[in-house]
């Protein structure tokens, strides 16, 4: 869900970049030196499990091995969004690389934060980034458009901001219909200098009924 880069002619706020820079350096990710790890994974859906094991090595170096095959695919894609939000990357390879301007609205998430040329704004408040709303639009794929509600997170050994729970909501943009949400609560475990996935649960709706998912993670080893 990685918004694509598309030249911005709007002037950066260096306030707004500050404020983005800061948010984004509090926020926990593996260490530069990160070479991955393995675990086994038992996979939970509405009762109906399934065991194997994980090898993630960066964000496009994830393998599972599980029983389910539909449920591996699935798995998988979960485990290479984690090590896309945690991977090691700077400021620049990412958010940085775009124009930022600010808008303080009285909002209860904090300060609106509009990233040019990505389709995206944030919410900023207390050095977090505490919402995320982006549209997306791939050739041979309906536009969607979503909205990531930070609810919780923990403070990592090293002093810094590890999301526990949030919620997407999943949208059109073009009538606003709200086509899905997803509640995910994550729970970590501290191996070496590294905060591990322990477990993911997620709830959301799937042909006419609500379904929990859940990852749990044991046996953690360091590569």
């Amino acid at each position: 869900m990685q918004p694509t880069h598309k030249p911005s002619t709007v002037a950066d706020d260096p306030q707004a970049r500050d404020l983005l820079r800061r948010a984004f350096e509090a926020t926990a990710r593996w260490p530069k030196d990160f070479q991955g790890f393995t675990a086994d994974l038992t996979v939970n859906v509405n009762g109906q499990e399934t065991g194997g094991s994980v090898t993630v090595k960066s964000p496009r170096e994830v393998s599972v091995q599980l029983e389910d095959g539909e449920t591996q695919k699935w798995a998988q894609e979960q485990l290479g969004m984690i090590a896309v939000h945690r991977g090691p990357r700077s400021f620049e390879e990412s958010d940085g690389k775009y124009s930022l301007t600010m808008e303080e609205d009285g909002h209860p998430f904090g300060t609106k934060l509009i990233i040019h040329g990505s389709n995206s704004f944030y919410r900023v408040k207390d050095n977090r980034i505490t919402q995320i709303n982006r549209k997306m639009a791939h050739p041979g794929m309906n536009p969607f458009a979503f909205t990531i509600n930070v609810e919780e997170s923990a403070t990592t050994q090293d002093q810094k901001n590890l999301t526990t729970k949030y919620t997407v909501y999943y949208y059109s943009p073009t009538d606003g219909k709200l086509t899905n949400v997803e509640s995910f609560t994550d729970t970590h475990v501290r191996i070496g200098a590294c905060d591990l996935p322990a477990t993911r649960r997620i709830i959301t709706y799937e042909n006419g009924q609500v379904v929990v998912k859940n990852l749990a993670f044991k046996n953690h080893t360091l590569l």
